[in-house]
C-alpha cells in the first residue's frame, strides 16, 4: 500500500510539474506568481535517497558494499539520476536473482537432505537385517558342525561296537563248536562203551562197532582171566547199573548240547539283528552327515554372500554419511539464516525502490512535503 501511495504521489507530482500543466496554471490561476512546483530540489532528492539507503545499510560487508556503490553514485554530482536509477534497477534485479537462487538452493537442500536421510534410514534397516541374518547363519554353521561331529563320533562308536560284537560272536561260536565236538566225541565213546557192555550183558542190543572202534576195542581189551579161577557167572544187575549210568551221562550230554545249540541259535539271531540294525543306522547316520555337510556348505556360501552384501551396505552408509555431511556444509548456514537473509534482502529491495521513487520525484520526508498552495500576488 505504501508503494502504491508513493507511486500515486510521484505520478501526481509529475503531472502537476509537466510544462503544459504549468503553462495552463499561469493562464488560469490568479496572481502574477506561477503555481508552486511540488518537485524538491536535486540536493534534497539526493539527501532523502541517501538517508533511505543508509538506513538500509546493514548485514554482511558484501551487502553493504552494494549499497555503497549506489550511495557513491547518488552523492557524486557528475552522475545523473538516470544512471543512478539504472544502477538501482540492476541492483534490484540482482537481489531478486539472489533470492531466487536462495529459494532454489533451500528447496534443493531440503529435498536432498530428506532424500539422504531416508536413504540412510533404509540402509540402517537393511544393515540390521543383514547383521541378524549373519548371526543366524553363523549359529546354524556352529550347530551343524557340532551335529556332524556328534554323528561322526556315533558312527565311530557303532563301528567299534560292531567289531566287538563280531569278535564276541566268533568266540562264542568257537566255544559252541568246541563244546559240541567234545560232547559229541564223549557221547560216541559212551555209546561205544554201552554197546560193548550190551555185547556181554544184552547181546540182542549189541551192534557191531565201526572198524575204527573195533580196532580200539581189540587193542584195549584185557587179557583173558587165568584158568585157576572157577566158572564165571554174569553180573546182570551190576551191568545194568553201569549201562544206566552211561545212559544218564549220555542224556546229560544231549541236554547240554541241545541247550548249547539253542543258545547258539539265539545268539546268532541276536547278532544278525544287531548287525542289520547297525548297518541301517550307520547308513542313516552317514547320509545325515552328508546332508548336514551339504547344508553347512550352503550356509557358509550364504554367509559369504551376506558378509559381502553387508560390507557393501556399510560402504554405502559411509558414502551416504559423507553426502549428508557435505549437504550440511553447503546448506546449514543457508537454512539457518534463510529467513533473516530473505527479510534483509526484502528490506534492501524496498529501500532501493524508495530511493528510486525519490529520484523520480517522490518526497518521503512527509514532514517537509509541501501541499499544493497558491501564491498571492505581491
Amino acid at each position: 500500500m505504501r508503494q502504491e501511495e508513493i507511486l500515486a504521489l510521484s505520478d501526481t507530482i509529475k503531472i502537476l510539474n509537466d510544462d503544459d500543466a504549468l503553462e495552463m496554471f499561469k493562464k488560469t490561476l490568479p496572481g502574477d506568481e506561477s503555481f508552486l512546483q511540488l518537485q524538491v530540489t536535486q540536493g534534497q532528492m539526493r539527501s532523502q535517497a541517501t538517508a533511505i539507503l543508509q538506513a538500509a545499510r546493514h548485514g554482511k560487508k558484501s551487502e553493504r558494499q552494494r549499497l555503497d556503490m549506489i550511495l557513491m553514485a547518488i552523492q557524486g554530482k557528475k552522475v545523473g539520476f538516470d544512471k543512478v536509477i539504472k544502477l538501482i534497477d540492476n541492483m534490484v534485479g540482482l537481489l531478486k536473482k539472489e533470492q531466487e537462487d536462495d529459494d532454489n538452493k533451500k528447496e534443493y537442500c531440503e529435498a536432498e537432505l530428506d532424500k539422504a536421510d531416508d536413504k540412510k534410514k533404509g540402509l540402517l534397516r537393511e544393515d540390521g537385517k543383514l547383521e541378524k541374518a549373519i548371526g543366524e547363519a553363523k549359529e546354524v554353521i556352529k550347530d551343524t558342525a557340532e551335529e556332524i561331529k556328534a554323528l561322526a563320533e556315533g558312527i565311530e562308536a557303532l563301528d567299534k561296537s560292531v567289531a566287538e560284537a563280531t569278535d564276541n560272536r566268533k568266540e562264542e561260536n568257537s566255544d559252541y563248536k568246541t563244546l559240541m565236538a567234545n560232547n559229541g566225541a564223549a557221547k560216541e565213546i559212551m555209546l561205544f562203551a554201552k554197546n560193548r557192555l550190551n555185547k556181554f550183558y544184552n547181546p540182542k542190543l549189541y551192534k557191531p562197532p565201526k572198524e575204527e572202534f573195533a580196532q580200539v576195542s581189540s587193542h584195549d581189551a584185557p587179557p583173558p582171566p587165568p584158568e585157576t579161577f572157577g566158572a564165571y557167572s554174569k553180573q546182570s544187575e551190576s551191568g545194568g547199573g553201569v549201562i544206566a549210568m552211561i545212559d544218564t551221562l549220555i542224556k546229560e550230554l544231549d541236554t547240554e548240547m541241545t541247550e548249547a545249540e539253542t543258545e547258539e541259535k539265539l545268539a546268532q539271531e541276536e547278532y544278525d539283528e544287531f548287525m542289520a540294525d547297525s548297518k541301517d543306522k550307520r547308513a542313516a547316520d552317514a547320509k545325515s552327515v552328508a546332508d548336514k555337510e551339504t547344508m553347512k556348505g550352503d550356509t557358509e556360501d550364504q554367509l559369504t554372500k551376506l558378509s559381502d552384501t553387508h560390507k557393501d551396505v556399510l560402504m554405502e552408509i559411509m558414502a551416504t554419511d559423507e553426502v549428508i555431511t557435505n549437504l550440511h556444509g553447503q546448506c546449514d548456514w543457508l537454512l539457518k539464516y534463510f529467513d533473516t537473509r530473505k527479510e534483509a534482502r526484502s528490506g534492501e529491495v524496498d529501500a532501493l525502490k524508495k530511493a528510486k521513487a525519490v529520484l523520480n520525484g517522490a518526497d518521503f520526508s512527509f514532514v517537509q512535503m509541501r501541499t499544493v498552495r497558491f501564491l498571492h500576488r505581491a
